[in-house]
């Protein structure tokens, strides 16, 4: 029993001694290092979603704007865009699917078959522009009125149309008088391109279209 005792006493304080050992430091220096990299590594990794909008060129401000009458438009002269609650399409009265509105905005702006008499087509001004020469020039305007409930996405695909309608516009008339692409054109060029199809998109104030 004494030897047992002994023994005991012996594992005990072997314990005790192991116990009070000192464990050794863990070296802390390199971790600021390691998350400065994982922090790089995020931050280029990870994709952000970007809110999507439409690019639009503000009139300059006017102090104290002068108060004209209202500008007339003749019907003729309006290429007719309507979106409603639904998100169908309504052209020019009659309904059309998106696919096929590029097509139908390009036919209205590159028109110039008309005379004063014509109702179908828009009217042209007879222009000179620098680079070109005597041109017609679209007095054709492209309105665009959605309803309340129109989704945004629909109404950004309808716009993204019409707007691709005049860049193809552009495209042509660049070959055409240049013999290049838009984008290779130079300013003066670009300019003159602009001056022929200029980018007139009227947007008006949502309201309730094909009822409730």
């Amino acid at each position: 029993m004494a030897q047992l005792q002994k023994s005991c006493a012996i594992i005990f304080k072997k314990h005790t001694i192991m116990a009070r050992r000192p464990f050794p430091e863990i070296n802390s220096a390199s971790m600021a290092d390691i998350a400065f990299m994982l922090l790089i590594f995020f931050l280029v990794a990870t994709t952000m979603d970007s809110d999507k909008g439409i690019f639009r060129v503000l009139p300059p401000y006017i102090d104290k704007p002068i108060q004209d009458e209202p500008i007339k438009v003749l019907d003729k002269n309006l290429f007719v865009v309507l979106i409603n609650k639904d998100d169908r399409l309504m052209v020019e009265k009659k309904p059309m699917h998106p696919d096929d509105l590029r097509k139908a905005c390009k036919d209205f702006l590159t028109n110039m078959n008309n005379d004063e008499a014509d109702k179908i087509y828009p009217e042209y001004n007879v222009e000179t522009i620098e680079g070109i020469g005597n041109v017609k020039v679209t007095k054709g305007i492209v309105s665009i009125q959605n309803d309340r409930g129109t989704s945004y996405d629909k109404y950004i695909e309808i716009q993204n149309e019409i707007v691709a309608a005049y860049n193809e516009v552009k495209d042509e008339y660049s070959k055409q008088y240049f013999r290049k692409p838009f984008k290779d054109l130079n300013e003066d060029q670009q300019k003159a391109i602009k001056a022929l199809i200029p980018q007139r998109i009227s947007e008006a104030e949502p309201k309730n279209i094909g009822g409730k």
